[in-house]
């Protein structure tokens, strides 16, 4: 497997524990899964709170995480791929 094709499942493997998370928010997590929601707030708060600073609220709804997901998907993961494709 190239170093490519190895950013690229992480970022898909990144932007899959956002959506779970955000999932996750929408119910009450009780047990394990709140134990599992706490994770995964650890691992996605710190790139979605960057979002949460920028993205006002619209009534009540948060679209941070949206705007996260699409940053990650449509700025980040094309930077990184010419910065590699440039190295290699």
């Amino acid at each position: 497997m190239t170093l490519l094709g190895i950013v690229d499942r992480l970022l898909s493997f990144y932007s899959t524990l956002i959506l779970v998370y955000v999932l996750m928010s929408w119910f009450r997590p009780t047990g394990v899964f709140y134990d599992i929601y706490r994770v995964l707030g650890q691992l996605c708060e710190p790139y979605i709170g960057i979002f949460r600073r920028i993205v006002p609220l619209v009534g009540a709804i948060d679209f941070s995480p949206f705007v996260a997901l699409l940053v990650l998907e449509y700025l980040i993961r094309p930077i990184l791929f010419r910065l590699l494709a440039m190295v290699m």
